[in-house]
């Protein structure tokens, strides 16, 4: 009770002086001097904001001087330092301006163009004409990024030649806050998105485990004081559609906010099952993202956020045997076991945040689960012979994955020179999985030994995982020109692995015969600093050089099911050091942008995983170092009122500098062979123009030329897409709130492998499709 006492009068103190401060008050203005109503102007890291009235003045209680950020639909993002009363701000028209976007990068609130860190960001607009609806989407948006699946919706991300090559990826998603922990709970569903921050190369220090190549970093709109939404409707070929509404409104005005949004989706589907002469990957989902917002104080906010995705899969492989059949073949596959993916993700959060005159604080505490299963046993050998089928349908107890995670945060106040950032984070998370491999008639073409024909390999395994972190890093300005940031976190992760595996023969339930039964525990440990040195030219040029680390949890996997193997091997965590120099310049009143970065990443350890057959055990071994050297190019224009110009481009050369691997008992060298998921260069130029043609009626055009590099799907090199050109358009009318969009994809019919196992089992992206998008906001 003492404590609580202490507390509450800590709190009321500086909630008090809060409120003795004087307002932020002003007006905003168009161009011609005319008041604009309905402006959202928020203060940056805090709960603070308004809206422009009918003449465009606002006030903003309890705070005196931030940074504001600025938005209205038809008029570009602003972002302004402001203190004091009688503040004038004048916003611009739509592509008049390049839009200025708040990241939250460095855990703070603050202008993309001014944080000394290579990041893409995408803003809400630019989601909505990218046609951007999953995370694979950004795919050369961001200079160096590829991302791709199987057909099973869980991608592969690479950033710089760091690829997500097992269930601990390379590059951390996080989603308002929310480390998507693994590719298990993590949903690649995008839809009433605010931004997408992408943070390109090692990111350990305030994102820790698995930020080696970077950070997908996802902030999907709240709800404010005032009421907003949106209705869209998509409709397109293959049977394609998309239903999303959202809604964000005040239940008790400056008290309580409720925010609402969900999709609905379904398609046919696009390939073929010549085998059944049916449609195979057909598919639907049903996504939820859910906000309850209380402001108890001035200073002192709660948000309750639950987001869910509940995914049926008719075709969660759809693989040809090989890359020539894929490309010979397309959209069509022969498989004899189909079956249903269900897939349902769950994702909880709580935050408190408490903003003062001296420091905020900010708690969030998060509960992630995925169900996943196949109805009945699935295709394990893509083809439409009775070789593999696998079976993991038991029942809730198992392939149901939790994870609990927490953060605690400290971050200063507005300054002038100094800014910090300090943290704690903890995770813990259950993984039990169970799975059955049926060797059937024909399993003896890969190997399997002809007693072994028509049984069942039962394999077993609980996963518990926890983990601790404290992190800081702190940016001081040494003069008006130079600046010095610093960061350190240190990592702790305890692994506990118990492996059982059983064999059924001739597929008899009641004859069971136990291989192996072992279990084992690790521990592992990092630190991840970082250094940066930032020098302004001018107000709006800047060039900076930084070093960084990251790292990729270590673990234990099966080394082999035969039982005269040892059962468990240990794997190290593997660790990426970069250096990069940057330059981020803009000109002409923000109507002109160019970034330059150029970097030099060295991987120790690098984890690789295999897959065995016939067993269908994936074996992780530290075998090599990487090396990726590239540079990264983004610019944007709007030389000319209505019209926008964006090229970004990335060119990497990404190898391993020593790679051994064994291969049926023979060790061999794979140095210098290229790195996985990671074409040589990615390159994409986007051209829209929007003009005014009456009275609030505007016409729009846009084109998207993208163009990706040579890359590989196995550590041999055998496994190659050639560098291929994707052209998208999109067309319509808007009517102030009104948006009638014609789109389509791939507009010359590409075909090109976009994933494939390294056993050669090959999925293509998307063909030729097209469709309407109908959208109302409000």
């Amino acid at each position: 009770m003492r404590k609580l006492t202490v507390l509450f009068i800590f709190l009321t103190k500086f909630n008090l002086f809060a409120q003795s401060q004087s307002p932020i008050s002003g007006i905003v203005i168009d161009k011609s001097g005319k008041g604009i109503e309905n402006v959202s102007i928020r203060v940056l890291n805090s709960t603070k904001g308004s809206f422009s009235d009918a003449e465009g003045k606002f006030t903003i209680n309890e705070v005196s001087s931030g940074a504001l950020e600025l938005s209205k639909v038809g008029y570009t993002t602003a972002i302004v330092s402001a203190s004091g009363n009688a503040v004038s701000i004048t916003l611009s028209e739509s592509y008049t301006q390049l839009e200025a976007v708040v990241v939250t990068a460095q855990k703070l609130e603050e202008d993309a163009q001014l944080i000394p860190a290579s990041i893409s960001a995408i803003s809400s607009k630019q989601i909505e004409n990218y046609r951007i609806w999953n995370t694979r989407d950004i795919t050369a948006i961001v200079p160096n990024l590829y991302s791709a699946n199987p057909g099973d919706n869980r991608n592969v991300t690479s950033i710089r030649g760091i690829s997500s090559s097992s269930y601990d990826p390379a590059v951390a998603t996080y989603v308002d806050g929310v480390n998507q922990f693994s590719l298990d709970t993590y949903i690649a569903q995008l839809f009433d998105v605010e931004r997408i921050e992408v943070l390109r190369g090692s990111q350990g220090t305030l994102y820790g485990r698995n930020a080696m190549g970077g950070v997908i970093n996802i902030i999907t709109k709240q709800p404010t004081n005032k009421t907003t939404g949106f209705i869209e409707l998509n409709l397109g070929d293959y049977g394609q559609q998309r239903y999303s509404a959202g809604i964000r409104t005040p239940i008790v005005s400056n008290k309580l906010f409720f925010g609402a949004s969900f999709i609905y989706d379904k398609a046919n589907g696009f390939y073929k099952n010549d085998l059944t002469n049916s449609n195979f990957d057909s598919k639907s989902s049903f996504t939820g993202n859910y906000f309850l917002k209380f402001l108890a104080t001035s200073a002192l906010s709660f948000t309750l956020n639950i987001k869910h995705n509940n995914n049926r899969n008719n075709g969660a492989f759809p693989l040809a045997g090989s890359l020539d059949d894929a490309l010979s073949q397309p959209f069509r596959v022969n498989q004899n076991a189909t079956t249903k993916l269900v897939d349902n993700v769950f994702n909880g959060s709580l935050t408190a945040a408490f903003n003062s005159s001296v420091v905020n604080f900010t708690s969030q505490t998060s509960y992630q689960s995925n169900y996943r299963y196949y109805d009945t046993p699935i295709d394990g050998d893509f083809s439409p012979l009775d070789i593999i089928t696998i079976a993991n349908n038991y029942g809730k107890d198992w392939n149901n994955v939790k994870v609990l995670t927490q953060e605690f945060k400290l971050t200063s106040v507005e300054s002038s020179r100094l800014k910090w950032t300090a943290g704690a984070y903890g995770y813990y998370q259950d993984s039990p999985n169970k799975q059955a491999l049926h060797y059937g008639e024909f399993a003896g073409f890969i190997g399997v030994p002809n007693e072994f024909l028509f049984s069942n390999n039962i394999s077993t395994t609980k996963a518990k995982n926890y983990g601790t972190a404290f992190f800081g890093q702190t940016s001081y300005a040494l003069t008006e020109r130079w600046e010095l940031t610093g960061g350190l976190r240190y990592d702790y992760e305890n692994k506990q692995l118990s492996v059982l595996g059983e064999f059924q023969p001739d597929g008899s339930p009641n004859a069971f015969t136990t291989r192996s039964d072992t279990s084992a525990t690790v521990s592992y440990s990092a630190f991840s600093p970082k250094l940066t040195i930032a020098y302004q030219l001018t107000e709006k040029n800047k060039v900076f050089t930084t070093y960084s680390r990251g790292f990729r949890t270590g673990g234990l996997t099966q080394l082999s099911s035969d039982p005269s193997q040892p059962p468990l091997f240990s794997y190290k965590p593997e660790y990426s050091n970069t250096l990069e120099i940057s330059s981020k310049n803009t000109f002409y009143n923000n109507q002109l942008r160019a970034n330059l970065t150029i970097f030099h990443t060295e991987v120790t350890d690098a984890q690789i995983p295999t897959l065995v057959l016939p067993q269908a055990i994936t074996i992780t071994k530290n075998a090599g170092n990487l090396v990726s050297n590239g540079i990264e190019l983004e610019t944007s224009a709007t030389p000319i009122e209505g019209l926008q110009f964006d090229f970004n481009t990335g060119f990497v050369d990404a190898y391993y500098k020593t790679l051994t691997l064994s291969s049926n008992g023979e060790a061999k060298n794979y140095n210098g062979n290229k790195a996985l998921f990671t074409p040589s260069f990615t390159m994409l130029f986007a051209s829209q123009y929007q003009v005014k043609v009456a009275d609030k009626l505007k016409v729009l055009v846009r084109g998207e030329w993208s163009s990706l590099g040579d890359q590989y799907f196995d550590l041999a090199n055998t496994l190659r897409q050639p560098g291929y050109n994707l052209v998208n358009i999109r067309s319509g009318i808007v009517y102030e709130t009104l948006e009638i969009m014609f789109w389509m994809r791939n507009v010359t019919n590409k075909n090109y492998v976009a994933y494939a196992y390294d056993f050669g089992a090959a999925h293509l992206g998307n063909p030729k499709n097209y469709g309407v998008t109908i959208r109302k906001s409000f």
